[in-house]
This record gives structure tokens, C-alpha cells and sequence, in this order.
């Protein structure tokens, strides 16, 4: 499953309905608007099932947050980019697959994708 955190912008979410990405939204499908608690986010993320969650709140972008049951994926790129990203990102053979994902903590960038993971401390990255 892909959640959407409240903060990406509804058009933004339009161009990826239009595309056929499958999403649900914090404060629209899922939760309540005021889910601006990071520990709210995480509960939920925590009993749904692998799960991918995208954020432009580079909060979540600590080692300390990955779990094996979701993916969380800070976008730290323009707005109005925001869908653009994600698609490329869910296209990425390193990251394609939920399984791929999930126990990952990444950053999307214009040049870069850096990422944790469970059981290996150290920041990676790639170009792309």
C-alpha cells in the first residue's frame, strides 16, 4: 500500500491518480488532518502491512525509523516535482517491489537517493 502524508499538495496527488498510482492520504482516506504527530503516523505505519509512506518532512529521515514492515520516503525536492519523484522512485529497480523497500528509511533528492536500512547503520546512496 502507498500512503501520501497530508503535506503533499492535492494536485500533486491528481497527477498520480491520473497515472494509476494507488495511494491513500493521511487526512483524506486515512486519519485525521490533525496527524501532524509523527508518532501518530508511525502507529499506523507500524499495523499496516507493508507499507509505503511519502513525506516532504525530512523528520522521518533517521536510521532510528526503519522497520521492517514499511518504507518511509522523505522527498526533498520541489513541490510541485513531488509526483514525478515518486513515480521514478516506485520505478527504480533498487526499489520497485514492496519487498525491496520495506525495512528502509530514503531520501529523494534531484541527484541522489540515500537511504538506511535495518541491520546496517551506515547511510547509503546512489545517483540517479
Amino acid at each position: 500500500m502507498i500512503v501520501l502524508d497530508y503535506n503533499i499538495i492535492k494536485e500533486q496527488a491528481q497527477l498520480l491518480k491520473r497515472r494509476q498510482i494507488h495511494f491513500r492520504q493521511i487526512g483524506v482516506e486515512i486519519g485525521l488532518p490533525s496527524w501532524d504527530d509523527q508518532q501518530e503516523i508511525l502507529r499506523y505505519l507500524h499495523n499496516a502491512k507493508q507499507t509505503t509512506f511519502f513525506t516532504r518532512d525530512d523528520d522521518f529521515f533517521r536510521y532510528k525509523l526503519c522497520h521492517s514492515n514499511y518504507c518511509l520516503a522523505i522527498i526533498d525536492a520541489p513541490e510541485y516535482e513531488t509526483a514525478a519523484f515518486i513515480r521514478k522512485f516506485l520505478r527504480h529497480p533498487n526499489f520497485k517491489t514492496k519487498a525491496k523497500r520495506c525495512g528502509k528509511v530514503v531520501r529523494l533528492s534531484p541527484r541522489i537517493i540515500a537511504w538506511w536500512e535495518i541491520g546496517r547503520p551506515r547511510r547509503q546512496h546512489l545517483i540517479w
